[in-house]
């Protein structure tokens, strides 16, 4: 049986991930879940799987959890350091899939142990990449992408020689305002933002989504996890979300890995890898689709995928910064503090603010982080260098 860890147990890919678990129990053991806050999921998935360890990261949510876990077997802890332990523990597989910056140091204590780290945690690639990669390179460890795109791309290129491969291609399926006008998307609201046409996804992710930085921060993530320049690796607009991925190959080859748009799949791939495991995921039916549509990006009217290729190309702490200030602005505008359109004007101020800094140690992508949260939230506050007249490609933000 392969044991198994999950960082991040009670969110979205956590879940999913857990579901999987349980319908094949004979697969798996469980050394360990980690949850935020929900102490009530967390100790229902503890005790359907038998873990041997559930973690709640916020210490104030212990008792709940004890008392939820009371006569079983099933060792409750809280805290930061208990999460670094979990993380620490021994085992085959570990699901990443602790959100945002915070995520960053258990899933690099579960890199540094070794074994198969299964990636839903951007931010572990986009702000700390030269250190995560460093660290699974010492500890001789396997990196298995859980993105759909990556993990499309990783099967493409299975198999494949790699030194005769000429791009990689990411889909994104264009959002809820893929046809929409500036003017409209100025006038957006965080309810049509969060109405995802195709995936159903958390609040953070459905706006990285409609603003397209979802695919910035996938760019920043593809040149870490393959090893490739930014100008190999393209973006294609794609709303019926079922090409998830393509490699395109010197001879003029083209493999792609298609799939109906459910998480389970990925989640499936990189927990059964190298094998396959039976998911529920509806199959792909081809004929009732009819048509599979491709369009480039519009830079103009998405410039968070232009920002992102800033940030790839100058390096250093940059994806870090671009990263940690458009969190800051995705919750100032689920709070209806700024306009959708400013989302990306005020990561591109911070980051014009910054440059782009070294951030050789993890230390450092935090100090980072810090920073550009803290400008960032100027800017959304209205503290900050007055956005008005401020230039985005060189189009006005009035």
């Amino acid at each position: 049986m392969k044991s198994v860890t999950v960082l991040g147990s009670t969110g979205s890919v956590g879940r999913q991930t857990v579901s999987l678990l349980a319908a094949h129990r004979d697969r798996f053991c469980l050394r360990a879940l980690v949850g935020g806050r929900n102490a009530a999921l967390l100790a229902e998935q503890a005790l359907a799987l038998e873990a041997e360890v559930a973690v709640i990261n916020d210490p104030a949510s212990l008792g709940a959890l004890e008392a939820a876990l009371a006569g079983s077997r099933v060792r409750a802890a809280a805290g930061r350091d208990a999460v670094l332990a979990a993380a620490s523990l021994e085992a085959d597989w570990t699901m990443a899939a602790i959100t945002g910056a915070a995520g960053l140091p258990a899933t690099l204590a579960a890199i540094r142990r070794g074994g198969t780290i299964a990636l839903a945690n951007k931010e572990a690639l986009v702000c700390a990449g030269d250190v995560m990669v460093a660290a699974v390179a010492a500890a001789g460890g396997t990196l298995l992408p859980v993105d759909s795109e990556h993990n499309a791309v990783f099967q493409a290129l299975a198999g494949g020689n790699h030194g005769a491969l000429e791009k990689i291609v990411l889909t994104a399926s264009g959002g809820p305002f893929r046809t929409a006008s500036l003017a409209e998307m100025a006038l957006a609201t965080p309810e049509a933002a969060l109405h995802h046409p195709v995936w159903s996804m958390g609040a953070k992710i459905s706006i990285d989504s409609a603003t397209l930085m979802n695919k910035g921060l996938e760019l920043i993530e593809a040149v870490r996890l393959f090893s490739l320049p930014g100008e190999k690796i393209e973006v294609l607009v794609h709303p019926q979300a079922v090409v998830h991925g393509l490699a395109y190959y010197a001879d003029g080859s083209v493999l792609a890995a298609l799939g109906a748009p459910d998480m389970r799949i990925p989640i499936a791939h990189a927990l059964a890898w190298p094998e396959r495991l039976t998911t529920r995921a509806p199959r792909l039916d081809l004929a009732a689709l009819a048509r599979l549509d491709f369009a480039e990006p519009d830079g103009t009217r998405f410039p968070a995928l232009p920002l992102a290729r800033q940030a790839i190309a100058a390096g250093g702490g940059a994806p870090a910064i671009l990263s940690a200030a458009n969190e800051v602005a995705v919750a100032a505008f689920l709070e209806r503090r700024i306009g959708f359109l400013d989302i990306v004007r005020i990561v591109e101020s911070v980051l014009q603010a910054m440059g782009a800094p070294p951030a050789p140690t993890l230390e450092s992508v935090f100090a980072l982080d810090a920073e550009a949260r803290r400008r960032a939230q100027l800017f959304a506050d209205g503290r900050g260098r007055h956005l008005e007249g401020a230039t985005l490609d060189g189009a006005s933000w009035a």
